[in-house]
Formats: C-alpha cells, sequence, structure tokens
C-alpha cells in the first residue's frame, strides 16, 4: 500500500470513529465498541485504491452493484456512517440514529435505502448472502451480454459463529462453489456478557470455516490496513467462498474501551465522549466515492427466455382422488412458463413434497437445501431481494426450525411463498415428529402472512397462483392423503376468500373446515342429512385473511358455529374464527354459539382413519358434536 493511500484511509478510518462516538452519543444509545473494531476491516473493503468493492451509489438495486451486509446488525453506527462516507447520505442525518421516525433505526432496516435485509437477529446474514450470490450467479449466467458476477460481502461477528445456522449456510456456499460469497469474521474476543467461544483463536476459527470446504485467509491485525488490504487481494481469484478472519480490539481508538468488557451495547456519556474525540483528533471530512461496477451501464436485467415442452395442469373430474401435496409440483411447472424468475428450494424431502417434479425440468431454478431449514429460508430471502421469486418447500413442522428466519423475513418486504407437507395427525403411521400441528398457528403470528389450505386438486392449483401474485409471505398447507376432487376446473379462488358447499334456507348450524377436514365434513353432511338435519358446509381455505363477510353471514343465517381442524387448537383456523367473531358486535355474538373440534390429544403412530377418530375431528365426531348441541 502507498504512502498516500495509507494517509487517505487512515484519515478516513479516524473520521469514521468520531462519527460513531457522536451519533450513538446523541442518542444516548447503541453498540459504540462493536462498531469501532471493524472500522479497517469495511474502510479498506469500500474505499481502498484496489477497488474490491464496486457499488453504483445512485442506484443501490442496480443488478450489478456488489452487496454488503451487516450480519452483525447491532454495528449499525459503523454501518450507517459508511454509506455516509461514500456519500449515499447527508452526515447531518447521522445524528438522526435512534430517533422515532429516523431512517437509521438500532439496526438496519429496509428503511434505509442501502440495507440489503434487516439484521440483528444473529446467525442469518450468511445464509442471506448464500442466497443473494446465488441469484448473482444465476442473474448473470442468464444474461446475453456477459459481465462479472457481483460478489457478496457478509461482515460477521464472532459471537455469532456459535449459530448452528452459521455452518448450514458455510456447508451450502461450498456445496455450489459460491467463490463470489467472502465473509468478513470479526474477532474481537469480547462478546455481550464475556469472551466468546474462540476469544482470540483465529486459526480456530479459520479451521471451522477450511472443514467446511472455504479458503480462509488469517489477517493477525485488523486493524492493519495493508495486511488487510493483501486478504481482500487474495479473495479476487479464489474459486471458493472465502472468509477472511480477523483478529480485532474491540472498542479500538478510544483508549478507555478497548479490549473491556462491560461497554457491549453502551453510549458514551458526554464527558467520556468528549474525552474519546479529543483522543480521536479533530480530522478533515471527504466524501469518498465508490467504485462503479465494470463495463457498461445497462439498468435492465435481461432475462434469459426458457422453452420447456411441459404440458399443462391435467383436468381433474369432480370425485377423483388426488392428495394437494402431489398437485404442488404440477402447479410448480405449469406457473414457470409464465415466470422465468420463479425458483425452488426444498430440504430434501422433493419426493414427499413434490417439488423434485419441477427441479426435473428446471434443473438450474432448482435448489437442494437438505436439512437445514434455517438456511433454506435465509436463502430464499437473500434470492427474492435479487429479484427472484422463490417457493420453499418441506414438512410443515420443520418450518418451526426455522421461526425466527421467517419472523425476520417478514420485516425484509420479501415475497416467499412457503409449502408445508405432511401436517396434522392425518399424515398417519409417522408419527408425532412428522406431524405439522403448530404451523397455521406460526404463520398466523407474522403479521402480515397469508394462510391457503386448499382442500382439492383444483383448489391447490389456484392457491399456487395467488400465492405467486401475493405480494409478502404465503403459507400453503398440503395434505399427504388423497382427498376428492370438489371443485370444476377454473372455479375462482381469492385470498381472503372461502366456498360455500351446501347450503339451506333450514341449515341449524355452519360446518367451518379446511384441507383434510373438508372431507370429514361432507360426510357427516350426508349422515347428518339422512336424519333430516340440515347444516352449511364452508370450505375456508383462506384461513388468513379469514372470510369476514362470510363469518358474518353465516352468524345472521345459523345459530350454531362448529370449526373442525386438523391442528393443535391454538393458533390455527379456530382461532381465527373464533376471532372474527369477536369482531361482530355484542348482539351477534350473543345469537351464536361457537363450537370448536380439533387435535386435542398426544398424537401417535396409526392409521389416518384411526388418528382422526382418536381426536375427534372426524365424520363421526361432527355428527356426534351437531346432535349434542341441537
Amino acid at each position: 500500500m502507498e504512502q498516500r493511500e495509507e494517509e487517505i484511509l487512515r484519515n478516513v478510518t479516524q473520521q469514521i470513529r468520531r462519527w460513531i462516538v457522536e451519533m450513538t452519543t446523541q442518542a444516548g444509545s447503541g453498540h459504540v465498541t462493536s462498531s469501532l473494531s471493524a472500522v479497517e476491516l469495511m474502510s479498506v473493503l469500500m474505499f481502498s485504491d484496489c477497488e474490491f468493492f464496486r457499488y453504483d451509489i445512485r442506484n443501490p438495486e442496480f443488478f450489478r452493484n456488489d452487496r454488503l451486509i451487516f450480519s452483525k446488525g447491532h454495528a449499525s453506527p459503523l454501518y450507517y456512517v459508511l454509506w455516509a462516507k461514500a456519500g449515499g447520505i447527508d452526515e447531518k442525518e447521522l445524528m438522526t440514529f435512534r430517533t422515532f421516525g429516523s431512517r437509521l433505526e438500532g439496526h438496519p432496516t429496509r428503511k434505509f435505502p442501502f440495507t440489503e435485509i434487516p439484521t440483528g437477529s444473529l446467525g442469518q446474514g450468511l445464509g442471506v448472502g448464500v442466497g443473494e450470490a446465488l441469484a448473482l450467479r444465476l442473474q448473470t449466467e442468464n444474461q446475453k451480454h456477459s459481465f462479472e458476477i457481483p460478489r457478496v460481502f457478509v461482515l460477521l461477528g464472532d459471537s455469532e459463529l456459535a449459530e448452528g445456522s452459521i455452518w448450514e449456510s458455510a456447508a451450502l456456499a461450498s456445496y455450489y462453489k459460491l467463490k463470489n460469497l467472502v465473509a468478513i469474521v470479526d474477532v474481537n474476543r469480547l462478546g455481550q456478557r464475556g469472551e466468546t467461544l474462540d476469544g482470540w483463536d483465529i486459526g480456530s476459527i479459520s479451521r471451522k470455516f477450511q472443514a467446511f470446504g472455504w479458503e480462509t485467509r488469517e489477517i493477525e491485525d485488523g486493524h492493519n490496513l495493508e495486511e488487510i488490504q493483501k486478504a481482500y487481494e487474495r479473495t479476487v481469484s479464489s474459486d471458493k467462498p472465502t472468509a477472511l478472519i480477523a483478529k480485532t480490539i474491540k472498542g479500538k481508538g478510544v483508549a478507555f474501551l478497548e479490549n473491556k468488557n462491560g461497554w457491549h451495547g453502551k453510549a458514551l456519556s458526554g464527558e467520556d465522549a468528549k474525552k474519546a474525540l479529543e483522543e480521536l483528533g479533530g480530522i478533515q471530512n471527504e466524501t469518498i466515492s465508490l467504485t462503479p461496477p465494470l463495463g457498461e451501464q445497462k439498468d435492465v436485467l435481461e432475462k434469459k427466455e426458457e422453452e420447456k415442452d411441459v404440458q399443462h395442469l391435467p383436468s381433474y373430474e369432480i370425485g377423483q382422488r388426488e392428495a394437494t401435496r402431489k398437485v404442488y409440483g404440477k402447479a410448480l411447472l405449469e406457473l414457470a412458463k409464465e415466470h422465468t424468475d420463479l425458483v425452488v428450494l426444498d430440504g430434501e424431502v422433493s419426493n414427499s413434497t413434490y417439488s423434485y417434479e419441477f427441479g426435473e425440468v428446471y434443473p438450474d431454478r432448482f435448489f437442494e437445501m437438505f436439512i437445514a431449514e434455517q438456511n433454506m429460508v435465509s436463502t430464499a430471502v437473500g434470492m427474492t431481494r435479487r429479484g427472484f421469486m422463490p417457493f420453499v418447500s418441506t414438512f410443515g413442522a420443520f418450518f418451526s426450525r426455522a421461526f425466527d428466519q421467517i419472523r425476520m423475513a417478514q420485516y425484509a418486504d420479501v415475497n416467499i411463498t412457503f409449502v408445508g407437507s405432511h401436517v396434522g395427525v392425518s399424515i398417519g403411521e409417522d408419527g408425532a415428529s412428522q406431524m405439522g400441528l403448530e404451523d397455521m398457528a406460526m404463520f398466523r403470528a407474522i403479521q402480515e402472512s397469508v394462510i391457503l389450505y386448499p382442500s382439492d386438486a383444483v383448489s391447490m392449483h389456484t392457491c399456487v397462483r395467488l400465492a405467486s401474485e401475493h405480494e409478502g409471505l404465503t403459507y400453503i398447507r398440503t395434505t399427504r392423503a388423497e382427498t376428492p376432487v370438489l371443485y370444476d376446473d377454473g372455479e375462482n379462488f381469492s385470498i381472503g376468500g372461502s366456498k360455500t358447499l351446501h347450503r339451506s334456507d333450514e341449515d341449524m348450524a355452519t360446518l367451518i373446515v379446511a384441507g383434510v377436514t373438508v372431507s370429514e365434513a361432507l360426510k357427516a353432511y350426508e349422515m347428518l342429512r339422512e336424519e333430516g338435519i340440515r347444516v352449511r358446509v364452508v370450505d375456508a381455505y383462506s384461513v388468513k385473511p379469514i372470510d369476514h363477510e362470510m363469518i358474518q353471514k353465516v352468524m345472521e343465517e345459523t345459530k350454531h358455529i362448529v370449526v373442525v381442524e386438523d391442528h393443535y387448537a391454538q393458533g390455527g383456523l379456530g382461532a381465527a374464527v373464533r376471532e372474527a367473531i369477536c369482531d361482530r358486535n355484542a348482539h351477534d355474538r350473543e345469537n351464536v354459539s361457537f363450537h370448536f373440534l380439533a387435535v386435542r390429544k398426544r398424537p401417535q403412530s396409526g392409521t389416518p382413519e384411526e388418528l382422526l377418530h382418536y381426536e375427534k375431528i372426524d365424520a363421526e365426531a361432527i355428527v356426534s358434536t351437531i346432535k349434542e348441541m341441537l
């Protein structure tokens, strides 16, 4: 590194440190020491003459930009300062840090225009980096005019390396040979309450990444500009994902903070800040321009059109039996002809979810994620951020393992469809460990999610299409067992809708059901009709949002509402209906009685018929409930 460049970068690092101290002191909170430790690592990346990071500051979403993800999102003061230094925001805005309405929240969110994804729940940034690296490579390969694959840089804290999701991501990055992915590990030794798992043993961390097939570069002094620059230079020619593992000092640059425990997440007092700024000195601030991507600056991402000889989804006849999970694979093939941005991720159960059918026809757009559900969700987030439409499938029960990733995805403003098979006790002999019984409750807890639970092949096909058109997170619940086709091809379905399958003016009760219990309700309807008892049957395939107009109507026209679902009593269809009833006025509620059949016993192995009967959610139980309440 030439002396002049080193002087400029040293000036940059001092100014960055001053801003970190000033903005956190003004806010009265923030992670000062965690930000100070990574200043040199980030300054060399973004502002070195070697131009490691290429970015059009005027166009954050430009498809040829390199990407920067702060997995250690608590170092947001550093993150915001870097973009201010690059001219992305005015430095005055830094003083709004953590104030109500500011774009500069305590941890980065999409309100800030340069944020790839919200971070702060540790262990997720590398998985998102895997998704972005995969997407950027796929986009590059699909261009008519070739250009260099953009790179993805992920800043990791050493504490978060204890998260298993990090190593799921590391394994997949190696498997997919993502040479455009670079992890930067800030090994500052101290976590929130003391020393981290590996302390300053960067060799141990390096060996872990190597074991997962990564190229590694150990940086003994993470504040030595020349050593850092040489490490970045060696990432350019690597044919593997690369991890730079740097020994740093927490609180670097302010003597009374350096390598001191107890300062994590604490801002400096006014007096301490004054001392720190005196130590850092008065530095002349100058904006440093980022290096734009090489080559022709085309704003349009060209998509390579694919021609596949794919048959249309077969027509179904009323009464024909078909499992909705099998229709999923066929519906994807139909959808893929219209959407070249459709990608499918599966957790090594594609022969059960039937997503394998898509993979056979579109192998370049099918990604095996193996048994690593957390990374699968994070990867999907990364891919959708780069313009793809991910459908993510596994057993419904196993999404619970990735709930934190799903929770964070809602704040990323991304469009992802999750498809859970093997739900409810109706899956049969596999037993409780495989039964998705909490899945709807989990997805209903996501504030703006949509939950669709189709009962037959026709509604399943349409629900896949509805999910592709919805902006946000969608969960589709599929059934393992074969269920009869109830609807004609071309039947109209909508998010927030329902279908009334039987209705009369003499209905004494309404059965509200979804998925597998629709078939049981229809059996019960016939049994009751033979005894002269008329009931209404409603297929509430849209669990969230529930059909409020339908709820109002059945409250006005029938005296009893009975919900039957193959899910635990908490948080599923019954809870959705109960909440909708509570939204009505007191007079309406007083005139209607609510009854609820759900899975209330501990599940066990058995045939689907035995288990539905055991849990009292089969046709016999429905008939018994109706007779008891009339």
